[in-house]
């Protein structure tokens, strides 16, 4: 048989026609540990899944820290060049994919792992209107190799794609239930957003994307969905637009926005 499947049909209640899903490398590690744990690969597999059965269609960007930062090699005495180590964070990003995929796959959905870096062994080189037919034929992707050159984060990256592949929003998440004015495992009286212009974003000094990211998000008016991943069922509750973490996109859309 052909390796197409069809693309779902979306549900009544589906905002998001296409996303991109921009997952940390931590969130396939353990909290707290390195590497890569098949328990959380699954979990997030699965949530992934039943997003996609919505209708959704679903390209992943995901970092690499988990297994190594390319920035944790910067300043004066490191041995490892800071490009070099931005490379390498890059690669740790494909093999971050390749992990996700075959968790994807274990449980029925046909993916494609295209990377910025060529890896050919392993992955599709990225071309635009090839990731776009994937999305279209029913395949979840997933874009590795940040955009394949050093000093650009895996935000930036999402942020990137996003637009190449005109997404509707990028769904960032995290292990908190959104964006707060501190950090919320610190600080106890920490205030969640629930809605936030790219401009507060920059001028709180909010930890939620790089600023480059953010510029990016700001001068195309891509918004920005902010929520609490671990929590199940909520990846869906996303794509549907339900009233889940901190959405962030310009002040004239918050008035039309999912609230």
């Amino acid at each position: 048989m052909p390796d197409i499947a069809p693309s779902s049909q979306p549900d009544g209640d589906l905002r998001y026609r296409r996303v991109i899903l921009k997952l940390s490398g931590e969130s396939l590690a353990e909290s707290g540990k390195r590497g890569i744990s098949e328990n959380e690969l699954l979990a997030i597999a699965r949530q992934i899944k039943s997003a996609h059965e919505s209708g959704c269609q679903i390209a992943i960007v995901n970092g690499g820290g988990n297994i190594l930062r390319g920035a944790s090699f910067s300043g004066a005495n490191a041995c490892v060049q800071e490009a070099t180590a931005h490379y390498m964070g890059m690669l740790a990003t494909v093999i971050n994919s390749l992990a996700l995929q075959d968790a994807l796959d274990s449980i029925g959905l046909q993916t494609r792992v295209m990377s910025a870096l060529p890896v050919d062994r392993v992955a599709e080189q990225f071309i635009r209107r090839r990731a776009i037919r994937h999305l279209e034929k029913g395949r979840v992707i997933i874009l590795s190799g940040g955009i394949g050159s050093p000093f650009v984060t895996t935000d930036t990256a999402a942020a990137q794609r996003a637009l190449e592949i005109e997404a509707d929003v990028i769904l960032k998440a995290t292990r908190v239930d959104g964006v707060y004015s501190d950090d919320p495992e610190k600080n106890p009286h920490a205030v969640l957003y629930e809605q936030l212009s790219y401009n507060e974003v920059i001028q709180k000094k909010l930890r939620v994307m790089d600023a480059t990211a953010i510029a990016l998000c700001n001068e195309h008016r891509k918004p920005i969905l902010v929520f609490n991943f671990k929590q199940d069922g909520n990846i869906v509750r996303a794509v549907r637009g339900e009233s889940v973490g901190t959405w962030i996109g310009d002040p004239q859309d918050t008035q039309t926005n999912q609230r």
